[in-house]
């Protein structure tokens, strides 16, 4: 094989415009006729929920090290500070879009709906009437008009809060304020007080103030009786003069600030990693203004003040036409009453019987082992997994990863519940998750109260596995019981995102187990593990060597395939070898979510790589990486994706799914992604397109997934039904037979 330079800058996407394309494939969702109309609203919140995440992270990022005067280039050859001008070039563009969706797709066709969301300014008397009073009950006695002038200084605008600007002068036709009607008690003042803004200004100047609105308020209000809604900044702008009395309001509107977020925990230089990070959340909230959102026809002086006060750029300010955030539309379907015909069907994963509550989990899993896909199946099975060990007598030990628990996790309950029943139970929670770091700081001095002995991640890497290991005394000597995942043990999140997970106890990767917790929890550090691989490093050493076999069964003129699903691709180094294998002759199918940093149109590549990417009801988040070769298939699972962050700075693990059943429905998983033509679009160069059917069936992966749980539970249920009409049989044969029996005997008596 000739030698090829695949390192070239040109043959990589960047990554940053590669996830702005990404938001760009859910915000279709939105637009995609087929979905119902208030799951289009969703995806449409979602796509706003994301950027902010983007501009907290990865623009806040990039803002640093352009202001540091870094000139290093990424994969894609270019420098932060050209990465930033690309950004909001094309965020810029990406903002008319969403806009467009929701003013000339969305809220049309929710108007067909008679699902409003209305200006106060177009109420009839009767709804104004209800508006006033909401303003008054519910907003009045908790808004706080905070004003900017010589003793008040510009307030301080929390990340992500909504707030409206005020620009307002003293009214001409007020009367005076004086010292009597301002102070309360016995206190003797002479002549007039004056306001503050007054000392800095004269009668008739102009003066800012801004209004945070609540968070703890619900951005849409329901008007009685109709699923019409009002926007809780839009009722504060129409009634906010009580606010200000004297004065009068000039112009007004909402705007939002995204700040810097990313957490910065030097950890090689602390003692306490838990203390750190508590001191980082507390320093972040001030964090530099990365985005400035207001309407398109905000007050000019307003902004000025604003982005003034703020250090704000002007590519930084993005004007929108319509209401600003629009992550209140994830919430709309919950507020609507009726229409369910406007939402999707309900769905309720299957839930294995030999995994519930009523039956021996650990028998079950010597069985054998048992691949679970989530959401169509149940997450519980793992739930009860934990619960089982908990609570079971045998169990002498519990070790477990935690990276995002829910709020209110039963798997924490659990695990503080086996502590107090005497077992040794350790846990690592990953304090540094990101946005989840108050959420597992709270959890990680729950589970220390309630005797868990925990572990806040290690120095210099984020623990991202997804571990679980219950050490039983059996009847037959010590084993090990495992859950290896693709996911977090997030009992909500697993409702909507695809995640796959082994229940296993096979004795090597137990092995495996016991040493990588040694390794979190202590000092070891195993020389080699038998079926587990391990980042930093190992995966990366792995997943290039199996890439290496793959292209010496193609130099040897034999059929050979990669497979892998994942939900971003950054890694250079990872796609170059990918890049050398397709030059090789080895056909290369990939499954990315996400970022992209691959292109599949270099001549070199002779069309041998594929790339899909799924978008739907369910957010991809498996991981799965699978080879074909010599006649030989072998699948593993992984919590990692391709990218530098999860192959050398995180604690990662990859798994290989061996066990015949387990095997099989794995290959099946991936097969059936890859038939995906409904949701999947595929990589054309840079860019991803719809897959033209050509006359095909249409096939919706996440649909068939979830038709296959349904017709398991079904056969369950039939199952169910025979067997009890089958007892209650034997039962009426018995009874007919008894008095019979009966009769018979006292013949027999008679007879004697």
């Amino acid at each position: 094989m000739e030698y090829q330079d695949f390192y070239q800058s040109q043959n990589y996407v960047n990554r940053e415009l590669s996830w702005i394309d990404f938001n760009g494939r859910v915000l279709e969702e939105a637009m995609d006729p087929s979905n119902p109309l208030l799951e289009r609203a969703n995806f449409l919140g979602i796509t706003q929920s994301n950027v902010d995440e983007f501009f907290m992270v990865r623009v806040a990022s990039l803002h640093k090290l352009s202001a540091a005067h870094v000139t290093t280039t990424d994969a894609s050859g270019m420098t932060p500070q050209e990465q930033l001008d690309a950004v909001n070039e094309k965020e810029h563009r990406m903002v008319e879009k969403r806009y467009r969706v929701y003013n000339e797709h969305l809220l049309p066709d929710l108007n067909q709906e008679d699902i409003k969301i209305l200006p106060v300014s177009s109420l009839d008397d009767h709804d104004h009437e209800f508006a006033q009073r909401f303003f008054d009950d519910q907003l009045m006695p908790v808004l706080t008009p905070l004003a900017d002038d010589v003793s008040r200084p510009f307030p301080f605008i929390n990340n992500g809060s909504l707030n409206v600007a005020v620009k307002l002068t003293r009214d001409a036709n007020s009367k005076q304020t004086t010292s009597q009607e301002i102070l309360e008690g016995d206190q003797e003042v002479k002549g007039t007080i004056q306001e503050p803004h007054e000392v800095k200004n004269e009668k008739g100047d102009t003066e800012f103030a801004t209004i945070r609105v609540p968070s703890n308020y619900q951005r849409l209000v329901k008007l009685p009786g109709k699923n019409h809604f009002l926007l809780i900044d839009d009722i504060i702008k129409n009634f906010m003069g009580a606010l200000f009395p004297g004065y009068k309001i000039l112009a007004s509107g909402t705007f939002r600030v995204m700040r810097d977020m990313d957490l910065d925990v030097a950890e090689e230089d602390t003692s306490d990693l838990l203390r750190a990070v508590q001191h980082q959340l507390r320093a972040r909230e001030h964090g530099q203004v990365m985005r400035l959102e207001i309407k398109r026809e905000f007050d000019s002086w307003l902004e000025k003040h604003l982005t003034e006060n703020m250090n704000v750029s002007e590519k930084a300010v993005y004007r929108v036409d319509g209401p600003v955030d629009l992550t209140f539309l994830k919430k709309l379907s919950s507020k609507v009453s009726g229409h369910n015909e406007l939402r999707y069907q309900p769905f309720t994963p299957y839930q294995d019987p030999v995994l519930d509550m009523d039956h021996d989990i650990f028998a079950a899993i010597r069985q054998k082992d048992h691949l679970l896909q989530h959401p169509y199946e149940s997450f519980q099975s793992v739930v009860n997994f934990i619960h089982q060990a908990a609570i079971d007598d045998s169990t002498l030990a519990i070790k477990m990863t935690l990276y995002r628990v829910s709020g209110n996790s039963p798997i924490i309950k659990y695990l503080g519940m086996a502590a107090q029943r005497g077992k040794q139970v350790t846990v690592l929670v990953e304090v540094k998750a990101r946005f989840d770091e108050k959420n597992n700081v709270r959890w990680a001095r729950r589970l220390e109260r309630m005797g868990c002995h925990v572990i806040y991640g290690l120095a210099g890497l984020k623990t991202h596995c997804k571990l679980a290991l219950v050490i039983r005394r059996d009847k037959d000597g010590i084993r090990r019981y495992m859950h290896l995942g693709t996911g977090n043990y997030n009992d909500v999140t697993a409702n909507f995102y695809t995640d796959m997970g082994l229940l296993t106890c096979d004795y090597e990767l137990g092995q495996d187990m016991t040493n990588l917790f040694n390794m979190l929890s202590g000092f070891a550090r195993p020389s080699y593990f038998h079926k587990l691989h391990v980042s930093p490093d190992g995966i990366r050493k792995f997943i290039n060597q199996k890439i290496d076999q793959q292209i010496a069964i193609a130099e040897d003129g034999n059929p050979a395939m990669i497979c892998m699903k994942m939900n971003s691709l950054s890694d250079k180094q990872i796609i170059a070898h990918l890049y050398e294998a397709a030059n090789a002759g080895v056909k290369i199918r990939l499954i990315v979510r996400g970022i992209t940093c691959l292109r599949n149109d270099l001549p070199e590549l002779h069309d041998n790589i594929e790339v899909h990417s799924i978008v739907g009801r369910f957010l991809e988040h498996s991981r799965i990486y699978y080879f074909i070769g010599n006649g030989h298939e072998e699948i593993y699972l992984a919590s990692a994706d391709m990218m530098t962050r999860n192959l050398n700075r995180r604690v990662e693990e990859l798994y290989p799914v061996e066990e015949a059943d387990a095997k099989a429905k794995a290959i099946q998983i991936f097969q059936d992604m890859w038939k995906d033509n409904v949701k999947a679009r595929r990589l054309a160069g840079d860019d991803y397109v719809r897959i033209q059917r050509d006359g095909e069936q249409a096939f919706n992966c996440q649909q068939h997934f979830m038709e296959e749980a349904i017709a398991q539970e079904q056969t369950l249920k039939h199952k169910e039904k025979a067997r009890k009409t089958n007892s209650s049989g034997v039962f009426e044969t018995l009874t007919r037979h008894i008095p019979l029996l009966h009769l018979k005997r006292n013949e027999e008596d008679d007879h004697e």
